[in-house]
């Protein structure tokens, strides 16, 4: 895989999506609609997924596209293949907050090699270069163009003061109980992929998450925070999250910058 079109493609897929998703929330009366699982569905969801969907197809005609909107058609295993989050944080969306991402990924043979997140209504822009370094782009940001960019990398964690960053809309009493086993300096709360955002950037350590996942959640801010140095282990046993499992349901895991002393679970 040449890494430099498909960055560049991705780049360019995640901001006409970007600019669809805006459209509608601009709109005061958007519909919201609840899918098979009772999540919700917007039209943004389904309008970014057709834009990206449409633009790696036609790129990528034989590398295997997995799709959150498209999921129910996704009985197939692979280890190699694109994943797109159309639109991360749906829940965001509907109630306004900001917090929604754009996630697209290349995961090659079970690992996040390549990665874009994309923060519309913030205007942050997070992706892997090429040459694997996660950059944070900063801005106007033109489609065919990129725009200046720092180069991204996790803190040196103090171990007796942590920054924390959780979800917002997730967050839970596990959560809580997992999270004071350290020793915390402050927390934040983030939606969507923004949390692996976060750690990347040295604005946080440290980002459990017990509870339920998919792939396509996850692969793009897994992707980021690698290239910025940073981990995602399973929160059992504290190995790599791989990708590409059966139903791409991910397990508990944690987002850590590699100092982070890991606590076990349970």
């Amino acid at each position: 895989m040449d890494f430099h079109p498909l960055i560049a493609l991705m780049r360019r897929l995640a901001l006409e999506a970007g600019d669809k998703i805006m459209e509608i929330y601009a709109d005061p009366e958007f519909e919201v609609r609840s899918k098979s699982d009772a999540s919700p569905v917007t039209a943004a969801d389904e309008a970014a997924d057709a834009i990206i969907s449409a633009g790696l197809r036609a790129a990528y005609p034989d590398v295997v596209l997995i799709t959150e909107e498209q999921s129910d058609s996704h009985d197939l295993r692979a280890s190699t293949f694109l994943i797109v989050d159309p639109l991360d944080g749906t829940k965001e969306f509907v109630q306004r907050r900001g917090d929604f991402t754009v996630n697209i990924a290349y995961v090659e043979n079970g690992v996040p090699m390549r990665g874009l997140v994309y923060a519309p209504a913030k205007g942050r822009l997070f992706y892997t270069r090429a040459d694997g370094q996660s950059v944070e782009e900063t801005g106007a940001f033109d489609k065919d163009q990129a725009g200046p960019a720092r180069e991204m990398r996790v803190a040196e964690p103090d171990n007796e003061a942590l920054m924390v960053v959780a979800s917002k809309s997730h967050r839970d009493a596990a959560t809580d109980a997992y999270i004071g086993k350290y020793a915390v300096r402050d927390m934040t709360s983030a939606g969507s992929s923004l949390k692996f955002c976060l750690v990347a950037a040295g604005e946080a350590d440290l980002y459990p998450r017990l509870g339920r996942t998919m792939e396509w959640d996850t692969a793009a801010g897994d992707a980021v925070l690698r290239g910025a140095g940073g981990l995602v282990v399973r929160f059992d046993d504290h190995t790599p999250l791989g990708y590409g499992k059966a139903g791409w349901d991910n397990p508990f895991f944690i987002a850590h910058a590699p100092g982070v002393v890991l606590k076990p679970g349970g």
